[in-house]
């Protein structure tokens, strides 16, 4: 579609290992969805904790990007949704997938919240907007969301909802409160 016919917006999802971006991408795209999945080897040894609770059974990680894409009511908007890794080491893929981006929607996972600070630092360290959901596994510790934000350090601004990787709808409620923040945010600096 030609640009005029509607507006591209980049958005990142991402968060640690293991937390459900690319789950997130399939279950929101529209498209086919592009996965750099690789099966993890004794590299990673060192490097990611498998003995966390969730990743146990982890046997493929993301090693560069997920892409899916996803046209919003009225065909005036498509978000490209851009799965990023997480971990500071993918920096320099990081930096030039976040580029542009509109805002970052950060997963996290209630069974290791210490593992998000990373990407929100990452986030914050380079200005993005970004809002937080806390993606609800069967065996996750059901917490108030006042509670997750104060163990987050979230700003009172910073959006926090729940949401299911898995459904359609969960998801697309956390992708409209990053979208409506960042767009806030934006018409204030405006």
């Amino acid at each position: 579609m030609p640009e005029r016919d509607h507006r591209r917006v980049k958005i990142l999802v991402t968060g640690p290992l293991g937390v459900g971006k690319t789950t997130a991408i399939r279950t929101l795209s529209q498209i086919p969805t592009l996965h750099t999945d690789e099966v993890m080897t004794d590299a990673a040894v060192g490097t990611d904790d498998l003995s966390l609770v969730g990743l146990r059974n982890k046997s493929t990680t993301t090693v560069a990007i997920d892409f899916g894409r996803l046209t919003l009511p009225g065909n005036r908007v498509v978000l490209y949704l851009y799965g990023t890794p997480g971990q500071r080491r993918f920096l320099p893929l990081w930096e030039g997938i976040a580029h542009g981006a509109l805002g970052a929607l950060v997963l996290a996972d209630t069974r290791r919240l210490d593992e998000s600070f990373e990407v929100m630092d990452l986030i914050e360290e380079h200005g993005l907007p970004y809002a937080v959901a806390v993606n609800v596994f069967p065996e996750s510790p059901d917490y108030d969301l006042e509670l997750l934000r104060s163990k987050l350090d979230l700003a009172p601004d910073t959006p926090l909802v729940t949401c299911d990787a898995r459904v359609k709808n969960s998801s697309l409620t956390a992708l409209v409160e990053l979208t409506a923040h960042s767009l806030s945010l934006a018409g204030a600096q405006a």
